[in-house]
């Protein structure tokens, strides 16, 4: 009887290994979606509605990717997410994750998916607590300019400053699992209100393309790792 059920398990978690192969493999080849994450707490996941359809629109133009021009949006609680190789979270305020939501992404991060995290001003606190739900174990290491995410089409020497806050300098932090980036996260940069459509913050040209040309290197190096 032990037997049995030890090898039904073992079947189980195969069979859920495999179809997380097939959907994080299938969508670097085929036309596919990336995803909102929407998040409990009060914070407005929802900001920067023009952001992502502009950054998709840029990336299928210019690094040739085959995106969904409508961005999903799915709850970080749900079985969902893992049909998205990529996850996009922003807000200004708080973030809050059950204890079921912390495990599904953690569950979806380490079985190969991305989340982007994008700081809108005042999300800084909230965000980093929560992750820590997610991986206690690690810590937001700064990802220094040499870093390959800067260096896919287009070379960056420094993190593009969209907009200013408190006079920081823009920084890229990411989280690494067995050597793996599973989460980039710009802070004092706004790269996501750099996507939004012009006249959302009549920003000069030069600073929209310099986040729409970094937001797709974030793109180019995830498909590719």
């Amino acid at each position: 009887m032990r037997n049995s059920l030890y090898h039904k398990n073992k079947q189980f978690v195969l069979i859920t290994l495999l179809h997380v192969f097939f959907i994080f493999t299938s969508g670097i080849t085929n036309a596919q979606q990336i995803a909102i994450l929407k998040y409990e707490g009060g914070g407005d996941w929802y900001a920067n509605p023009t952001a992502l359809p502009n950054l998709i629109t840029y990336s299928n133009k210019n690094i040739h990717t085959k995106i969904d021009k409508k961005p999903a949006t799915v709850d970080v609680s749900s079985s969902e997410i893992f049909n998205y190789p990529i996850v996009f979270l922003t807000g200004h305020g708080n973030v809050f994750f059950s204890e079921d939501a912390a495990q599904n992404l953690r569950n979806y991060l380490i079985s190969g998916g991305f989340l982007q995290i994008s700081d809108n001003y005042g999300l800084d606190p909230y965000i980093r607590k929560e992750m820590k739900k997610v991986f206690p174990e690690l810590e937001f290491l700064e990802i220094p300019m040499d870093h390959p995410i800067y260096h896919q089409k287009y070379d960056f020497t420094t993190l593009p400053k969209i907009h200013e806050h408190n006079n920081k300098p823009p920084q890229g932090f990411g989280l690494f699992n067995k050597g793996r980036l599973i989460c980039y996260y710009d802070f004092e940069s706004d790269l996501s209100d750099g996507w939004e459509d012009e006249e959302v913050h009549n920003d000069p040209y030069e600073i929209r393309l310099k986040a729409l040309q970094m937001g797709a290197n974030i793109i180019s190096y995830t498909f590719k790792n």
